[in-house]
C-alpha cells in the first residue's frame, strides 16, 4: 500500500507540473463552453438555429442555457470531443514513460510493477475527477451569467439528476482515459497511441455504425462499442437539449441508461485491468 501511495503522489506531481495536461484540460473547457453555451446563446440572441439544433425555434434554446438544464448539458460533448481529449491524457500519462525511459528507471527502484503502475492509474483518475469538477463549475457559472443577463429567475437543478449526470460524466471520461492508458502501454509510444485513439473515437466507430445501419447483423457489434455505450449514456442523461439527441455529436439513444452505464463501467475496468496485466508481465525496455 505504501508503494501505491508514493507512486500516486509522484504521478500527481508529474501530471500537475506537465503543461500538456493543463493544455488538454483548457481545450476541453473551451470546447464545452463554445458548443454547449456560446453558439446556442448567439443563435438565441440573433434568432438563428443553434448548434446541432437546426429547425428549433430560437426561443426554445434558452431553457437549455439556464442553470436548471445543467444535468443534461454537462455530458453533451463528452462522448466524442471530451472522450478524445481524455484518451490523449491517458495515452500521454502511460505512454510517455516508455519514450522517456522513466518506466525503466521507476521499475528498477523500490516500487513493484503493480503499485508503480497503479499510481499512474490513480493519478489519471484524479485528473479525470478534476476535469469533470471544473466542467461543472464552468457550466454553473456560465448558465448563471446567462440567466442574469436575460433577466431569468435562477432555478437550480435537483440534486438527484445532477448527481446522476456527474456520475455519468465520470464514467465516460474515466472509460476513455483508461482506454488511452491501455493503448499507450500497448504501443509504448504516446504519439502512436494518440493517433490511434483519435482515429478510433472520431472516425472508425462512426463508420462502423454507418455500415451497421446498412447491413443486418453488424449492429450487434456496433451497439456494444465503447463510443456507442458512452454516447447512449449521455443520451439517457438528456444530452442533446432541445434538439434531437441523435443529432448532437457523439450522443446516441441506442442503449438505455442502465445498460449503457454498466457497459461503460465494464469497459473502464477491463481497460485498466488489461493495461496493468501487460505492465506486470511485459518487458519495458
Amino acid at each position: 500500500m505504501g508503494g501505491l501511495v508514493a507512486s500516486t503522489r509522484a504521478e500527481l506531481l508529474r501530471l500537475r507540473k506537465w503543461p500538456a495536461v493543463w493544455v488538454l484540460a483548457t481545450v476541453w473547457l473551451l470546447l464545452n463552453l463554445t458548443f454547449a453555451y456560446l453558439f446556442n446563446y448567439i443563435a438565441y440572441a440573433t434568432g438563428s438555429s443553434g448548434f446541432s439544433n437546426e429547425g428549433v425555434p430560437p426561443d426554445a434554446l434558452l431553457p437549455d442555457l439556464l442553470p436548471a438544464a445543467i444535468p443534461s448539458v454537462l455530458t453533451g460533448g463528452m462522448p466524442m470531443f471530451g472522450g478524445a481529449i481524455m484518451f490523449i491524457l491517458g495515452a500521454l500519462a502511460a505512454g510517455s514513460g516508455f519514450g522517456w525511459g522513466t518506466w525503466k528507471t521507476v521499475l528498477t527502484q523500490r516500487p513493484r510493477r503493480l503499485p508503480a503502475f497503479g499510481g499512474t492509474l490513480a493519478a489519471v483518475g484524479v485528473a479525470v475527477v478534476g476535469v469533470v469538477a471544473a466542467t461543472l463549475v464552468l457550466d454553473v457559472a456560465t448558465s448563471t451569467l446567462i440567466a442574469v443577463v436575460e433577466g431569468q429567475s435562477i432555478v437550480w437543478p435537483a440534486l438527484g439528476p445532477l448527481a446522476e449526470s456527474a456520475a455519468g460524466a465520470l464514467l465516460i471520461f474515466g472509460m476513455w482515459a483508461a482506454a488511452g492508458v491501455l493503448v499507450g502501454v500497448l504501443t509504448r509510444s504516446p504519439a502512436l497511441a494518440v493517433g490511434l485513439g483519435l482515429v478510433w473515437s472520431l472516425v472508425v466507430e462512426n463508420l462502423l455504425r454507418g455500415v451497421g445501419n446498412l447491413l443486418s447483423g453488424i449492429e450487434y457489434v456496433t451497439d456494444v462499442l465503447p463510443g456507442t455505450a458512452a454516447g447512449s449514456l449521455a443520451g439517457a442523461l438528456g444530452a442533446g437539449g432541445a434538439g434531437d439527441p441523435d443529432g448532437a455529436p457523439g450522443v446516441l439513444t441506442v442503449l438505455d441508461g442502465g445498460p449503457a452505464a454498466l457497459l461503460v463501467a465494464a469497459y473502464l475496468v477491463v481497460f485498466a485491468a488489461v493495461a496493468a496485466l501487460l505492465m506486470r508481465h511485459r518487458d519495458v525496455v
